[in-house]
């Protein structure tokens, strides 16, 4: 009798406990016209598609969003902006508020083809920054973005002053940029920075993506 040698599964990498991966799910989609975080791709929605990468990544998972109701069951921790009406600047200070003194990973949850090697890559790139950023040409990913409990405070004061652009908070603390070639290194295509705001763009991306799977 002959016994075939079974080939052992990969090592699954294990999830990461001092960062916290944080979903941004508080929009408004007015362009859209609808809550995109339900738009389905190939029947999964986009909440769904976030989430279950970041469920890969991190220990912990929790999401910002002021319609705590309408995702109860995903199962994990749900804050409302502490200040409403202030866009990604408010989740980013009630994330960081929730979470300190630990960092979070923030993500949008309208971003349906994150990478999560090379959100582990960034994690691991932190030590010494209180921001690892992506940096495209002159562009900044900052909702695909690992903030630090040193920007609270920063952070705070910005909203205090109704200045709710994020990048405007690099001014005040360590960032490290992850330019375009390093990012390319674990997304060649750059797919992680996607993000859906119209019907047009679910169509674009089903036509890019072809007979890939999503």
């Amino acid at each position: 009798m002959t016994i075939e040698a079974k080939t052992p599964p990969l090592p699954t990498a294990p999830k990461i406990a001092d960062v916290a991966g944080v979903i941004l799910a508080g929009g408004k989609s007015l362009r859209y016209g609808t809550n995109k975080a339900f738009v389905e791709l190939e029947g999964i929605p986009l909440i769904e598609r976030v989430f279950n990468v970041m469920d890969t990544v991190f220990e912990e998972v929790i999401l910002i969003t002021n319609t705590p109701n309408l995702y109860g069951y995903l199962d994990r921790p749900m804050f409302e902006d502490i200040y409403k009406g202030k866009g990604p600047m408010g989740g980013l200070l009630t994330a960081l508020s929730a979470l300190f003194p630990k960092p979070g990973f923030i993500v949008a949850c309208d971003m349906p083809t994150l990478n999560a090697e090379l959100i582990r890559h960034m994690a691991a790139a932190a030590e010494g920054f209180d921001i690892v950023v992506p940096m495209i040409g002159h562009r900044f990913e900052a909702l695909h973005a690992l903030y630090g409990p040193a920007c609270l405070a920063p952070v705070k004061q910005l909203v205090f002053q109704n200045t709710l652009q994020i990048i405007r908070l690099f001014e005040h603390v360590s960032v490290r940029y992850v330019k375009e070639d390093e990012l390319r290194r674990f997304d060649p295509q750059l797919a992680s920075f996607f993000n859906i705001n119209s019907p047009l763009e679910v169509e674009r991306l089903m036509r890019t993506k072809g007979r890939q799977t999503l």
